[in-house]
């Protein structure tokens, strides 16, 4: 094989990056500032619309403000979303968005409240898999959206075990949601940690500043990767402000993913791997779908059937560990695995199995027949969904055995088990029964980490970031119709010209 030429510096910092960095910051402040005019605060109204919002004192301030940070945010981090002028520079600029958001009340969703009445629902001994937060009596009640109020914990033991523990640090509520989201940082940093260390184990150094060389994550800059990664607006308004627990999950399943990467074939690092990746799934369940490419991120060489079973042995090993250890040191067992169904009791436009469901139940409407297809189109997607993951996984398998034929690099090989993870997650979001703008950051790490192109994941990316007002209205809520409408011939569309790709790939 051809050994790589000598790597390209990153680009200067220019007027142009430089307006970016500012203006991404002054949408970050604007955000804040709508936050405390109308965000997700304690007392706050629930089942606001746009129009109820902007006829209160401060809803033209708050509306105005949301907007114009949104657009800034979104707009810095788009222009340059093929790489920042460093990866420090691009470390730097993302914490100084953050930091806004991090002293903003809460923002764009009220579930920092439910994990706050799950955790005191723990901590007072009472099962959080069998009891709502209403029933066991939270003091904070009012504060959470009613949806929840009588459904069990969707989430593992590990996240209520953290909830219990910011309940028990932080005493009261304002003092809980500051613990939950210095959780949530915590989850940040470590996935931010992760981020240059992964670029190593590809293969290339990944420090990058003046007149260093630029680093290289599974075959992109890492500049990129991080750019994309730590600064996108869901980042900060969703993961930040809004404290949500899928921080803490990526933190932990780019963790597991290094170990594998770094130390393949070892069965210590597979077990350590395991048990990170099993704490990931205990904390949401929808990390499961990235295991299977991290057997295979796990062996080094000889893709073999006897070497899977035997790398696979020693992950699950781990995994299995973490689940039980962590099930039997709460005292719930695998309740929580119960409390996975009602996580699709929200019915909203922005999954598409559930739009394509509402619009068959319009046409039905239509001829006077009431089909409810939701329900059937969402189970007819979750069986699609595992279809996807065997394909995506037999296709990984196969391309590696035949780089392990040519002798291809480690790098290389680690990249088709990064790109498999990265677009399990993608299959997982959009195959979903619920969708919340925040799923979106899942896959966007390993995204980052692995795709040459950027824009069709950072342009969806980028409109999610529009769904969610300040106080936690979701627009899909109010846009039910004419969302399905549109989320369907998207999909079709996508669909048709997929198919056409897919025709000419096969004529040539």
């Amino acid at each position: 094989m051809t050994a790589p030429g000598p790597p390209v510096p990153p680009p200067p910092v220019t007027s142009a990056s430089s307006g970016a960095r500012y203006a991404g910051l002054a949408g970050a402040v604007l955000l804040a500032v709508a936050g405390y005019l109308g965000g997700a605060l304690p007392d706050a109204p629930l089942g606001a619309t746009p129009a109820s919002i902007w006829r209160t004192p401060d809803g033209p301030a708050t509306l105005t403000c949301w907007l114009a940070g949104t657009v800034l945010l979104v707009g810095a981090w788009w222009s340059l979303r093929e790489g920042a002028p460093s990866t420090r520079w691009a470390y730097v600029t993302a914490g100084l968005w953050a930091l806004p958001l991090l002293v903003a009340p809460p923002l764009g969703s009220r579930d920092v409240y439910s994990y706050a009445c799950q955790g005191w629902t723990y901590a007072h001994g009472v099962d959080p898999y069998t009891v709502g937060v209403a029933a066991a009596g939270c003091p904070w009640l009012d504060t959470v959206a009613p949806i929840w109020r009588d459904t069990p914990a969707p989430y593992g033991p590990v996240f209520v075990l953290l909830a219990a523990l910011a309940v028990g640090l932080g005493g009261g509520l304002t003092g809980t949601i500051v613990a939950l989201r210095v959780i949530a940082v915590a989850g940040l940093l470590l996935a931010a940690l992760c981020l240059p260390a992964l670029a190593r184990a590809a293969g290339v150094p990944a420090r990058q500043g003046r007149g260093a060389s630029t680093g290289w994550a599974a075959g992109v800059p890492a500049r990129r990767a991080v750019w994309l990664a730590l600064a996108g607006p869901l980042v900060g308004v969703h993961l930040v402000a809004g404290a949500h627990n899928d921080a803490v999950m990526l933190g932990l399943l780019l963790c597991g993913l290094l170990v594998v990467v770094r130390r393949p074939g070892r069965p210590a690092a597979l077990l350590l791997a395991g048990a990170l990746l099993g704490l990931a799934v205990t904390v949401k369940a929808s990390a499961v779908v990235v295991v299977p490419f991290a057997v295979l991120a796990g062996m080094p060489d000889q893709y073999t059937v006897r070497a899977l079973v035997r790398h696979c042995g020693w992950l699950a090993g781990g995994l299995l560990g973490a689940l039980l250890v962590t099930s039997a040191v709460s005292g719930l067992g695998f309740g929580w695995v119960g409390g996975l169904t009602h996580s699709g009791d929200s019915e909203q436009w922005t999954s598409p199995p559930t739009a394509v469901g509402f619009v068959v139940d319009y046409v039905g409407a239509l001829v006077g027949r009431d089909p409810q297809a939701v329900p059937v189109l969402r189970a007819v997607a979750l069986l699609l969904l595992v279809g996807v993951l065997v394909v995506l996984w037999w296709r990984a398998w196969q391309i590696l055995r035949g780089l392990n034929e040519v002798g291809c690099s480690g790098v290389a090989r680690s990249r088709v088990a990064l790109r498999g993870a990265a677009l399990a997650l993608v299959a997982t979001v959009v195959l979903s029964p619920v969708f919340h703008p925040w799923y979106a950051t899942w896959p966007l790490a390993l995204l980052a980490l692995t795709a040459a192109r950027t824009t069709w994941f950072v342009l969806p990316t980028a409109a999610a970031a529009f769904l969610a007002l300040p106080d936690g209205t979701n627009l899909a809520r109010v846009t039910k119709a004419p969302g399905a409408l549109a989320m369907t011939a998207l999909l079709l569309t996508v669909l048709a010209r997929t198919r056409r790709a897919a025709r000419a790939a096969r004529r040539r």
